[in-house]
């Protein structure tokens, strides 16, 4: 009914920038808090940063200052501006989204594909 796809991700070096975006379609009546969350290899998935429908933000201390997250409520989308890139950040990206659909009034969660961000020279 619902479907995140990501696009954005691969490979840059340490200090580079790179720009993740998600977009959300389907059977969409409202989408409540949406979010970005990343897993290295052999780590478990963790917070990066999220954003309520009102626009509040909520980022993790490894990423504030460097990371940005935003969203285009018009377009059912959630973006990350991820600048001054470190090794550490290289992980497996996912957008997370709490969607209403039109047959189900409560809000339940969805997960991007996946994408692969390597911040390596």
């Amino acid at each position: 009914q619902v479907q995140l796809v990501q696009s954005g991700g691969g490979l840059v070096q340490p200090g580079g920038s790179l720009r993740l975006s998600c977009a959300a379609s389907g059977s969409i009546f409202s989408i409540g808090a949406m979010g970005w969350y990343r897993q290295a290899p052999g780590k478990q998935r963790e917070l990066v940063a999220t954003i309520t429908s009102g626009g509040s933000t909520v980022y993790a201390d490894s990423v504030k200052g460097r990371f940005t997250i935003s969203r285009d409520n018009a377009k059912n989308t959630v973006y990350l501006q991820m600048n001054s890139l470190k090794p550490e950040d290289t992980a497996v990206y996912y957008c997370n989204s709490r969607v209403a659909t039109m047959t189900s009034p409560r809000e339940l969660s969805y997960w991007g594909q996946g994408t692969q961000v390597t911040v390596s020279s």
